[in-house]
């Protein structure tokens, strides 16, 4: 077989994956036919009255399958007449627009990454489907408004004390920052020009990847723009999923000083100031080197009250107004976070050993994490937000960079193959049975449209490697 002179090998690549795409397009109708089929077959005639058949469309990595499912009237306890696609319930066809959950899923991965225009037309150029901004913007708001209800629903078991999570540990660190958002139409007019999204991580320990560099073992996320209260129970929610948190004897809590984020110290949690925070405002208000030296010196030595007597002293003694005005906010930042200045690894704390391959370090990756999770995406580009929408992707961007999205999309989408069909799918997609003709089915190999300039494309798909 000799192959057209002007067929490059980038032009011969997109044909081969076209037509595949057209016969798994094939592939695909035929088995939802079969098992559209086998229902109507094995139904009870009584309770549901054939109705005739309906044309849909499934969205799919491959393309749009067009085929038809039977409608059935129905009659339920009270008295009431209602019209079902066993089809749709059997298989749990309840995404959004009939979109596959493996299209959904690639959509809401490359939404994390890009916006919603350049996310929906990099899944057109790498699928055999074509998705506009807003389908990629619905199919985000679908899986978001998913999470969130799968989120709620374990903060209740969390505060019941009956949350699913099953490893156990007894050390917990934890870590919580907030970011400004910009905000959008009527948010902006009721809430302002930005609001704050609340992110909070925790995880187990560090595990050395490279020469300098280390990995947070373990970690969970959750972000949103909703109260301090709600907020919390939400984070409790995410950690009782994965944590059994009947198990953990001691948290270590990192923050920024924060208000809200004291508010979560509890009667087992060690608060320490952030180190990258607390060391960036001495810089920031000190302008005198050798006081800042003077400073570290108490700080590392655990003298915290000479650290503040420092500070009030220097602002006493100087005569400009602003220095003044620098000293005292220092001091009163400080003076509310006293008991977090000196980090956790210099009390002498009596800590529980880590797990193997595991070790405690610093805390101090939030600022990382603010911008890795939320930040990239969300604050960059002049975008801006509705809370809401915002909610909903901060929700899949906290589990994809946890890498929990797979998991998590598995668990809250329903869309699936029912096991009994399982035996009737392998027949169909056995390589032994595609060339030939298999009932209703459709030998794709054979007989999908092939340009007759181009008939050289038939003798690439009977070579025995490829079938």
């Amino acid at each position: 077989m000799i192959l057209p002179k002007e067929l490059d090998i980038n032009t011969l690549e997109q044909k081969i994956y076209r037509y595949c795409c057209a016969v798994g397009r094939e592939m695909l109708k035929t088995i939802l036919t079969q098992i559209d089929e086998k229902l109507m077959r094995e139904r009870d005639c009584d309770e549901y009255r054939h109705k005739g058949k309906r044309g849909t469309t499934l969205k799919t990595i491959m393309g749009e399958v067009e085929y038809d499912r039977a409608l059935y009237r129905y009659t339920d306890e009270d008295g009431k007449v209602g019209h079902i696609f066993l089809l749709d319930q059997e298989l749990g066809f309840d995404t959004v627009g009939f979109i596959s959950d493996m299209l959904a899923e690639k959509i809401a991965e490359t939404s994390c990454e890009l916006s919603y225009r350049k996310a929906a037309k990099t899944v057109s150029e790498l699928t055999g489907q074509t998705i506009s901004h807003t389908g990629a913007w619905n199919v985000t708001q679908f899986l978001g408004a998913r999470i969130d209800a799968a989120e709620l629903e374990a903060a209740k078991l969390a505060k019941k004390s009956e949350g699913r999570g099953k490893e156990e540990v007894k050390l917990l660190f934890e870590e919580q920052d907030g970011i400004y958002l910009n905000l959008q139409g009527k948010d902006r007019k009721k809430h302002g020009k930005s609001a704050e999204m609340k992110l909070a991580i925790a995880y187990t320990g560090a595990k050395k990847t490279g020469k300098k560099r280390y990995n947070l073992v373990g970690k969970v996320a959750c972000a949103n723009f909703e109260g301090i209260d709600n907020f919390f129970e939400r984070k409790e929610g995410v950690i009782a999923e994965t944590y059994n948190v009947d198990e953990i004897e001691m948290r270590i809590l990192n923050g920024d000083g924060a208000n809200w984020v004291k508010r979560s110290i509890s009667y087992d949690t060690i608060y320490q100031l952030d180190p990258f925070h607390r060391n960036k405002a001495i810089f920031q208000h000190v302008a005198d080197p050798d006081t800042r030296k003077i400073m570290f010196k108490h700080l590392y030595s655990k003298e915290t009250d000479l650290l503040l007597h420092v500070i009030e002293v220097e602002a006493l003694s100087t005569d400009d107004e602003k220095e003044r005005e620098n000293y005292l906010d220092l001091l009163k930042y400080f003076q509310n976070n006293k008991d977090g200045l000196i980090s956790y690894k210099r009390r002498g704390i009596d800590l529980p050993p880590p797990k193997d391959g595991e070790e405690y370090r610093g805390c101090g990756s939030m600022e990382s994490n603010v911008y890795s999770i939320i930040g990239r995406r969300m604050k960059n580009n002049r975008t801006n937000w509705s809370i809401q929408g915002g909610n909903n992707l901060a929700r899949i961007l906290t589990l994809k960079t946890t890498n929990k999205l797979k998991d998590v999309f598995s668990r809250i989408v329903s869309t699936a193959l029912p096991d009994k069909y399982a035996e009737e799918v392998q027949t169909v997609l056995s390589s032994s049975k595609v060339p030939q003709s298999i009932g209703k089915g459709y030998n794709g190999f054979a007989r999908a449209a092939i340009p007759p300039s181009q008939r050289w494309m038939r003798d690439i798909f009977a070579l025995k490697p490829l079938c």
